[in-house]
């Protein structure tokens, strides 16, 4: 049994509908689903009687609820209470170009936050994290990386992709008809060149291969410029100012989304750290990566 199998419980009790409690919790729906079945066997006791249409609290759930609401809120107290402890330990914190502006503020009352200066690309980032390296990191990562490096993840931030074309039209963009930059350098651009394949294989949308590093800077505009067709801005590293000859254009059919994570260890116990991933993640909202009309890759650990 574990604190995160009796806060599934409580959400979904308090739902009365586990589709609404899944997304309340930012997990997959049959994940909760056996995740609630696996405390129900540890309990030795039905919590939820259940059906296509409804889900209602067994006799033993109704009583169970206010046990574990109270244990819940206890835990709660000690992980603060650790936190106040460790409010001067040092949490190393690394990231690939993009952070939250308050992320300093946010943790300053659980730890002291170290800024690696280090920065790097999303792949290395999480694997300095695996190895210790870092505490945590700000990064792009798939399910199957999360699990080949023992890392778990929430979502700190989100980025809806535009393109990029010459001249002065800001319309939209339809995806299709705007093609992504594919650049031979595997180790720089590992995590982009991925995502890109996955856009294409998912919606269509076209591919040009590079070779020159021109997926961000002055070189991608260089692109721009020689291309018939808008392309994708890429989100790694986009620090130059627009020329005034091109023009940023919203993408959508569908809109296009780069999710960042915020990954450590699942082994973690210091409470600094996950009073750190409680106080950088809480109340972030889904920066729209859940509405009807917007995709996420395949692997993504926030879709649905």
């Amino acid at each position: 049994m574990e604190l995160r199998q009796l806060r599934y419980f409580v959400a979904v009790a308090e739902e009365l509908n586990f589709g609404r409690a899944a997304e309340r919790l930012l997990i997959a729906g049959p994940s909760l689903s056996q995740q609630i079945k696996s405390l129900e066997r540890d309990l030795g006791v039905r919590l939820f009687d259940r059906d296509r249409r409804s889900v209602a609290l067994t006799p033993a759930g109704a009583a169970l609820l206010p046990h574990t609401r109270a244990l819940l809120e206890r835990a709660d107290d000690l992980r603060h209470r650790a936190a106040r402890i460790a409010g001067s330990e040092p949490v190393r914190l690394g990231y690939v170009n993009w952070l939250p502006a308050d992320v300093t503020a946010r943790a300053s009352s659980v730890a002291r936050l170290h800024i690696d200066a280090w920065v790097a690309p999303s792949h290395a980032q999480a694997a300095r994290v695996a190895d210790g390296g870092l505490d945590l990191a700000v990064c792009w990562i798939r399910d199957d990386d999360l699990e080949k490096l023992g890392l778990s993840a929430r979502l700190i931030g989100a980025e809806r992709l535009y393109a990029v074309s010459a001249g002065q039209d800001t319309g939209e963009v339809r995806a299709q008809d705007a093609v992504a930059l594919l650049d031979d350098d595997t180790t720089t651009w590992l995590s982009w060149n991925d995502y890109a394949r996955r856009l294409a294989e998912e919606t269509g949308v076209p591919v040009a291969r590079i070779t020159d590093g021109g997926i961000t800077g002055p070189v991608f505009f260089d692109h721009v410029r020689r291309s018939a067709r808008p392309l994708l801005n890429s989100p790694k590293g986009q620090t130059a100012s627009l020329p005034p000859d091109l023009a940023a254009r919203p993408v959508a059919g569908p809109k296009l989304y780069w999710t960042w994570s915020l990954v450590w260890r699942r082994d973690e116990v210091r409470p600094a750290v996950l009073s750190t991933v409680d106080a950088l993640t809480e109340d972030v909202g889904d920066f729209g990566i859940h509405a009807p009309d917007a995709w996420l890759p395949d692997g993504d650990p926030y879709k649905r």
